[in-house]
C-alpha cells in the first residue's frame, strides 16, 4: 500500500524543513510519497532509494531529489540517519520533475545541518536556503534499472539471481531449471524486462555491488561477491554499462566519459 507521508509546511517565510529518520542496516521504509519535494541524504552510512524499478545508491557524497508526489522506498545497507530536506513546492523555485541525484560537498552538508536549527531568524534562514538551492546541481548519473518480470518462469530465474547475483549458471541452465527451452527463456526475458538475460544479470550485479563499494570494500572482493572472476572484468562491465568508473559514479564527478551505455 502506498502511504502519503506529509512533512510539516514551514511555518515562517522559508521553503525548507529538515527531518531526521534513523535507519538500521537492512531496514526499508515502505512505498510512500510526500506532498513536498524531498532531498534525501545521509551523513553516514549508505542509503538506497527505489522508484519503481530504478534504484539509486546514496553515499554521503550524493543526495537524491524526489519531486512531490513521487512514490518511492528508502532503506539503508548499514546503520544510517536519513536526513531529508522537504521543500514546499509553492515556495521553491526548483521544479525538477524527475528524481535527480545531486552532489553533496562540505558546504551543502553544513547548510543542511544549519537549517535543522529552530532558532534562525527569517532573514538568516532565507539566505541559507538560497545558498542551498544554488548548490543543487544534477549529476550525470545513469540509474541502474532492474525491471522485474511478470511471467512466473522468468520470475523464478530473476529471484534466484536477485538472491545470489554471483550465481554462475548459464541461461541454458536456468532455462532447464524452470522447464523451458533456452530460446523460450530468451524471448520471455526480453518481453518482460526489455533486456536480454545477460544485460539484466549485469544490472543486477552492478546494483548489488554499489552499496558494497560505497561502504569502502575493496573492488576485488566486491567483484567476486557479485560474480566476476576479476576486478578488471567487473570494472569493464561497470564502465560499459554506466559510462564511468565506480569511483567517479559514487563521488559524483561532474562529467562522465564518452561511452556506449547500451552495450552489454
Amino acid at each position: 500500500m502506498t502511504e502519503a507521508v506529509a512533512g510539516a509546511v514551514p511555518p515562517g517565510v522559508g521553503a525548507i524543513v529538515v527531518g531526521d529518520f534513523p535507519l538500521s542496516a537492512g531496514q526499508w521504509i515502505p512505498p510512500h510519497s510526500h506532498p513536498q519535494h524531498q532531498l534525501a541524504w545521509t551523513r553516514r552510512g549508505v542509503l538506497g532509494v527505489a522508484v519503481d524499478d530504478t534504484y539509486w545508491v546514496l553515499p554521503p557524497t550524493r543526495a537524491l531529489w524526489l519531486p512531490a508526489g513521487v512514490v518511492h522506498r528508502t532503506g539503508a545497507t548499514r546503520d544510517a540517519v536519513l536526513r531529508s530536506l522537504y521543500l514546499e513546492p509553492g515556495r521553491c523555485p526548483l521544479d525538477w520533475t524527475d528524481p535527480t541525484p545531486v552532489g553533496v560537498d562540505g558546504l551543502l552538508a553544513h547548510l543542511i545541518d544549519y537549517l535543522s536549527r529552530q532558532d534562525l531568524a527569517d532573514d538568516v534562514r532565507l539566505r541559507a536556503e538560497a545558498v542551498v538551492l544554488d548548490l543543487l546541481h544534477p549529476l550525470p548519473t545513469v540509474p541502474i534499472d532492474v525491471p522485474y518480470p511478470v511471467d512466473e518462469r522468468v520470475c523464478a530465474v530473476a529471484d534466484a539471481l536477485l538472491a545470489d547475483p554471483a550465481d554462475p549458471r548459464s541461461l541454458e541452465a536456468h532455462a532447464r531449471a524452470v522447464g523451458v527451452s533456452r530460446r523460450t527463456l530468451t524471448r520471455l526475458f526480453v518481453h518482460d524486462t526489455g533486456m536480454s538475460f545477460d544485460r539484466w544479470r549485469t544490472h543486477v550485479r552492478l546494483r548489488a555491488a554499489l552499496p558494497l563499494l560505497a561502504e569502502g570494500r575493496p573492488v576485488s572482493r566486491v567483484a567476486h561477491a557479485v560474480g566476476y572472476a576479476t576486478a578488471s572484468a567487473f570494472l569493464a562491465a561497470f564502465r560499459r554499462t554506466v559510462g564511468t568508473s565506480p569511483k567517479r559514479y559514487l563521488n559524483g564527478d561532474a562529467a562522465f566519459e564518452a561511452s556506449d551505455t547500451s552495450a552489454h
